[in-house]
């Protein structure tokens, strides 16, 4: 639409991602998903007289860890507030969360779109408690309340307006969910609601330096949902702007069975939740012994392994970054470039039989029944010639895939699948095959060179793949020559 050429989309994303602690940020109480309800809950969580909060260390650690790979200002003195609002599933009817001292100040993710790459800037990363689960499909006539998710432990990572796209705000969302499965800071489960985003959308006119009024899209589960919702979102602004209506500020939800949103309420502003600092919590600070400690403790960041792998490996940008798509390919090719130095060989196997099988079975890497070993092994056989790729990965693979525990030159000789080098196997082969194609031959020897690969062809057939393609290659040559 013409219209749309008239505006820019202005968006900010706030992304609330649960932490990979074992216990509550508060109290000692368990965060396992899928409990039964109200299982996981305590008097501190129920805010019970006389009981006090105490923070949760690890909590803080991986906080941090995020901040330093957002490239973030890591805060050293911080408190919480309490942020006051009264909601069926807040049970202290306030929630505990950081407020002018957020541990990470600044920073930003990197993108990459069709339009190239660049970095969104995020506003800050803090601290805070997630609320309790209300249910309202359990009962007819009820809303129930589960507060096992009640006192988790949460960080807050909030941009700046600085998304312009349905795509941007997809592909930060992307590269935000691998960092953090990546540093172990969450499961990015979004399903389980254990990574949940809020959009925050408005338009302007393109050169306004104004920004709009702004909706907040809640509680998106999924990348899809966000992308949907944005384009929504926008739509729905600059028809209600090109009819002279007003844009309304409030808070919105997603409907994923039509792909529209739906007003929830009118937005409240911040202050109207009171924040003062929580008194039954002392601030913490962050030492340079810690800061250090965590730092070290930290692995290489996919950027980091993705120039690793194509100024050290020699690996192709593509193949680089779909390698470090998610830690667990990551540690695969980890393992294999320690037992082979024929990384491109690696990545293509990793990339290709081993991917296929993945998709094919519908598993992830874990699943994969060969260890880094076996793989590297069948690798070697082929790069030393004996055995052809094509037959080591649609023979040979597959018969280890079904035997893990056997060493593949063993099985590949068990189930006569090695290469022969020997030229008089080669060469009685090769006198077969031209003494069944004299017409071709013929052809050949008038300047039809392209033929070559049609008599390759058919000496891989007679020799069941196990003729030596340089072997025969020059075999052939020397032949067709005389």
């Amino acid at each position: 639409m013409k219209e749309h050429d008239l505006y820019e989309t202005v968006i900010g994303l706030e992304v609330h991602a649960q932490l990979l602690t074992n216990s509550k940020l508060f109290s000692g109480d368990p965060t396992q998903f899928g409990a039964a309800p109200n299982t996981h809950i305590s008097e501190i969580v129920l805010a019970y007289p006389g009981t006090l909060p105490k923070l949760n260390k690890k909590a803080v650690e991986l906080a941090i860890r995020l901040g330093i790979a957002c490239n973030c200002e890591i805060e050293r003195t911080n408190y919480f507030a309490r942020k006051n609002y009264f909601y069926p599933d807040l049970p202290k009817g306030y929630q505990i969360s950081q407020h002018t001292t957020p541990i990470c100040k600044g920073g930003h993710v990197p993108i990459r779109t069709a339009a190239g790459e660049r970095n969104v800037q995020l506003n800050r990363i803090h601290l805070e408690e997630d609320a309790g689960k209300s249910v309202h499909d359990a009962d007819d006539n009820n809303t129930c309340i589960d507060y096992n998710r009640a006192g988790v432990a949460l960080v807050e990572i909030v941009t700046e307006p600085d998304i312009r796209s349905a795509e941007e705000a997809a592909a930060y969302l992307t590269e935000l969910r691998k960092l953090v499965r990546h540093l172990d800071v969450c499961d990015g489960n979004m399903e389980e609601g254990s990574l949940r985003c809020d959009a925050n959308v408005s338009i302007r006119k393109k050169g306004d330096p104004n920004l709009g009024v702004k909706v907040e899209v809640k509680n998106l589960n999924s990348i899809r949902n966000v992308r949907k919702a944005i384009e929504y979102e926008v739509g729905r602004m600059i028809e209600l702007a090109e009819n002279g209506q007003p844009i309304e500020q409030q808070t919105r939800s997603f409907d994923a069975s039509n792909d529209t949103t739906f007003s929830l309420r009118s937005k409240e502003e911040a202050n109207d939740y009171r924040y003062f600092p929580d008194p039954d919590l002392p601030p913490f600070v962050v030492t340079d012994q810690q800061l250090a400690a965590i730092k070290a403790a930290m692995p290489p960041l996919p950027e980091q392994l993705v120039a690793q792998y194509k100024e050290q490996l020699f690996l192709s940008d593509y193949d680089a970054r779909v390698i470090c798509d998610d830690k667990e390919s990551i540690a695969y090719f980890e393992g294999l470039r320690k037992l082979t130095t024929h990384y491109k060989a690696a990545a293509n196997w990793l990339l290709g039989p081993v991917k296929s099988w993945l998709n094919e079975h519908s598993v992830h890497i874990n699943a994969f029944p060969l260890q880094p070993k076996a793989l590297a092994d069948v690798i070697e056989l082929v790069e030393s010639n004996k055995l052809s790729f094509s037959v080591a990965s649609s023979k040979l693979l597959p018969a280890l895939i079904q035997e893990p525990a056997a060493k593949p030159a063993e099985l590949a000789a068990a189930l006569n699948l090695l290469q022969d080098a020997d030229d008089s196997s080669i060469i009685a082969w090769v006198d077969a095959v031209l003494a069944g194609m004299p017409d071709k031959v013929a052809e050949y020897k008038k300047g039809k060179k392209g033929l070559l690969g049609l008599f390759m062809g058919e000496v891989k057939k007679v020799s069941k793949g196990k003729a030596d393609p340089k072997a025969t290659t020059r075999i052939l040559t020397e032949k067709l020559n005389q």
